[in-house]
């Protein structure tokens, strides 16, 4: 554990971190068979889609009509009949005829043939070119990704429709092979879409422990990038096949492709008698102007069903009642006790609150049973070393889980409304203008593209709905009043102006913009000097006076002991200790409480291993059925590992503990 200077007590920090979960040979087989029930269920999940089953089906059934056209066709698609020219729709001729008496029907059935010949000779070109080239260079860089770059910008450059024309001219009446050039040209484009998106691939770091094992690179860019990418050369399919349809329509409108029947020379058709019969353009117009729609539709259902592979989707969790059911199948537990009543006085109340979070495909409880208070004007602290679920309770307050995250059980009472069950629309209202957020990374919060003004003076309009000048006006004020120097100056800046202190105000000053009674605060004194922490602080303190709530996460004993009216000490997803923070540091209540607290390197002896809590802390996959904290405490029992712990009221004293032994350290406190 890493020491952190304190500000009115022994400095303490509780950030030891927690190493890489590892798997065991019994945990590595379900999910093997969870992976191959996802791989089996792709089908599944696509077909609960009915905008894919619509569109899969539509394009099934154009498709086969076209293949099929030379058996099921009623005639044939030069057959003429000129005593029927022009004809609206009949029994003879379901869509009508055309100038020389050509059924319109037939004519699509057989036309269709040319013209998804040409779009699949377009496709076959443009993705086994772009999309080997693209990884290759997103994932290789240096001199091919370079090349790859260049060729794309000087494709960008080249009139597509003159390089067609030439070949068309050297080709005479070959559309197949300008459709082939057609997929020459775009596949370097398709080649810088499919870098980019193996470069955010390649920094995951499951890619880098791949390389360090020994994978050879063919095999990582086939195994591990192309799914990833799958999505995007989908989509970029998608488009350029509905390109390559229209670009076939237009050269058959030109008379510049094949002299055979297809969409683009029924068009063509159908222009020269708009006049005299417009019913001709229907149609054709119809299926081209369909098919492209249906093509869209459906590569945005692979690829929203790909992705789901990665992560569930967050519009569509878990039910609770599975969750629940699972979470019991995967660690049997007793049932725990009622929680005390809320403080009749709380601004916010938390009770029995349980958030399941996706793991390895299931969903998993990473907090159970978090209870607190926070009365209005208070600030709470909530301690714990990295893992134990700060964050996510922070988060869970305020609807703001990871995909796939939920609430499976517990209350979140806010001004007498239940976040916890609240829909999107209440959550909308709360964030910002009852509650406010200030992150602990303040420059990755704040967005670079406009200026740090401009993004305050927006949540200011967002929260209250007045004009532009009047929002930039407040933006000034908040500025002012998180004691920016030159708020004009800083209002005019972009992010990457700012220094990390300036760019931290910013956020703290976005957070107030909505005036809220409530204002979590994530770490927002990390990685800040020790002079700007303090100067934070200070503008937390000021919140506190005037009557504003604080939710404080932090590592640092020192900030927490300098800031906070109370603190919540959490370990491994459970609340093991709450009290007023003089107790909390005077007379822990549990071990893991007094554990952190004597990891004081000051109190270190030369020559001797630093004082620290010895282990780290379980994911939440391998929690243990009794005290979470069973395998590092120093007082362990067997009956700490029989069953779980429930947290429990200290008779006479304002905290509790998750403890069967707490009397035990406060009396050895009041000894020492």
């Amino acid at each position: 554990m890493k020491g952190t200077d304190m500000k009115g007590v022994d400095p303490k920090s509780t950030d030891s971190g927690s190493p890489d979960s590892r798997r065991t040979g019994a945990e590595t087989a379900p999910a093997v068979r969870r992976a191959a029930v996802t791989s089996r269920g792709l089908t599944a999940r696509l077909m609960r889609k009915p905008t894919a089953v619509a569109s899969a089906g539509y394009l099934l059934l154009v498709l086969l009509a076209t293949l099929l056209a030379d058996w099921i066709a009623p005639y044939g698609p030069d057959e003429q009949d000129l005593t029927a020219a022009l004809q609206p729709p009949s029994a003879a001729h379901w869509l009508g005829t055309g100038e020389l008496g050509r059924d319109v029907l037939s004519r699509l059935m057989h036309g269709g043939q040319v013209t998804l010949l040409g779009v699949l000779i377009t496709l076959a070109v443009y993705l086994t070119l772009g999309v080997p080239t693209g990884m290759l260079a997103g994932y290789r860089g240096g001199w091919f990704d370079r090349l790859v770059l260049k060729t794309a910008d000087l494709v960008s450059a080249v009139p597509v429709i003159i390089v067609l024309l030439v070949v068309l001219s050297v080709f005479t009446g070959n559309e197949s092979a300008a459709m082939a050039a057609n997929g020459l040209l775009g596949a370097p484009l398709l080649a810088r879409v499919v870098r980019s998106a193996t470069l955010g691939v390649k920094e995951e770091l499951y890619i880098r422990a791949a390389v360090a094992n020994g994978i050879r690179d063919r095999v990582i860019i086939r195994r591990h990038v192309l799914p990833r990418v799958s999505g995007v050369v989908l989509v970029q399919a998608s488009v350029y096949g509905a390109y390559a349809v229209l670009l076939e329509t237009g050269l058959g409108f030109l008379g510049l492709g094949t002299t055979q029947a297809s969409w683009g020379s029924m068009i063509a058709e159908a222009s020269k008698n708009i006049g005299t019969d417009p019913w001709l353009l229907v149609p054709s117009g119809f299926m081209i102007i369909s098919f492209i729609l249906a093509l869209g539709l459906l590569s945005d259902a692979l690829r929203d069903t790909l992705a789901e592979r990665y992560a569930p989707p967050a519009d569509k969790p878990p039910s609770r009642r599975r969750a629940a059911r699972q979470n019991l199948l995967a660690a049997p537990r007793t049932s725990l006790t009622t929680p005390a009543e809320p403080a009749p006085d709380a601004l916010l109340s938390v009770r029995g609150l349980t958030v399941a979070l996706p793991v390895d495909g299931a969903p998993t409880d990473v907090i159970r049973d978090v209870s607190f208070d926070l009365r209005a004007g208070e600030v709470l602290g909530i301690v714990g070393e990295t893992g134990c679920g700060k964050t996510v309770t922070a988060t869970s307050l305020l609807g703001m889980l990871p995909p796939g995250g939920e609430i499976t059980s517990g209350t979140i009472r806010f001004e007498d409304e239940d976040l916890a069950h609240a829909d999107a629309a209440s959550l909308h209202r709360i964030r910002g203008r009852r509650i406010g957020w200030i992150s602990q990374d303040p420059i990755s919060s704040l967005d670079p593209s406009f200026t740090a003004g401009a993004q305050v003076a927006e949540a200011v309009r967002v929260h209250t709905g007045c004009t532009r000048k009047e929002a930039r006006q407040r933006a000034l004020e908040l500025f002012e009043l998180v004691r920016l120097p030159d708020p004009a100056r800083v209002a005019a800046s972009y992010p990457h102006q700012l220094s990390g202190g300036m760019a931290q105000r910013v956020g703290i000053a976005a957070a107030l913009a909505g005036d809220p009674v409530l204002v979590i605060a994530d770490e927002p004194t990390t990685a800040l000097d020790v002079t700007v922490q303090a100067e934070i602080l200070d503008l937390l303190r000021e919140l506190r006076k005037s009557g504003t709530a604080v939710i404080l996460i932090t590592h640092d004993w020192g900030v927490l002991a300098d800031l906070c009216d109370r603190a919540v000490v959490m370990y491994a997803g459970e609340v093991v200790e709450e009290a007023e923070v003089t107790a909390l540091v005077t007379a822990p209540a549990h071990p893991y409480t007094a554990g952190l607290l004597s990891s004081d390197p000051h109190h270190a002896v030369p020559g001797e291993p630093l004082p620290a809590v010895e282990g780290a802390v379980p994911p939440p996959s391998q929690w243990p059925v009794g005290c979470h904290f069973q395998n590092r405490c120093p007082r362990v029992t067997e009956e700490c590992r029989e069953k779980p712990v429930v947290i429990s009221q200290l008779a006479a004293l304002e905290r509790s503990a998750r403890c069967i032994r707490p009397a035990e350290l406060i009396g050895e406190a009041a000894h020492d």
